[in-house]
């Protein structure tokens, strides 16, 4: 399959953060697009693009991790802030559908009779 996905806006700010190069973090990225793409099959859609940030971030983590020890300044562990906000995203989704859940109950206790239809 042919990978069409660009590189994130974010992907310097990761860098600088995780202490490595634009051009190391353009290569992981690279990496994780091509085993995201690998493991879902495909090279869209959500369920592709997620695995693609996630594995960006567990190989950024990895690569940073294999620092020397003697470096000051440990960075800082970002995959959180992704798990975070795909969890705030999925509540979202959970509480719509309950608001519909409920109101479909409630509609079908109003109307018993299209219900034994």
């Amino acid at each position: 399959m042919k990978n069409n996905m660009s590189a994130p806006k974010i992907l310097p700010w990761i860098a600088r953060k995780a202490g490595i190069s634009d051009e190391l973090a353009l290569k992981l990225w690279r990496r994780a697009v091509s085993e995201a793409e690998h493991l879902t099959g495909h090279d869209s859609g959500a369920e592709y693009y997620g695995l693609a940030v996630e594995r960006f971030l567990a190989i950024v983590e990895d690569e940073v991790g294999g620092t020397p020890a003697y470096r000051l300044d440990p960075a800082p562990r970002i995959s959180w802030m992704w798990h975070h906000q795909t969890r705030m995203s999925l509540l979202s989704l959970m509480a719509a559908q309950n608001a519909y859940r409920y109101w479909q109950t409630t509609w079908e206790n109003m109307n018993p009779a299209k219900k034994a239809a």
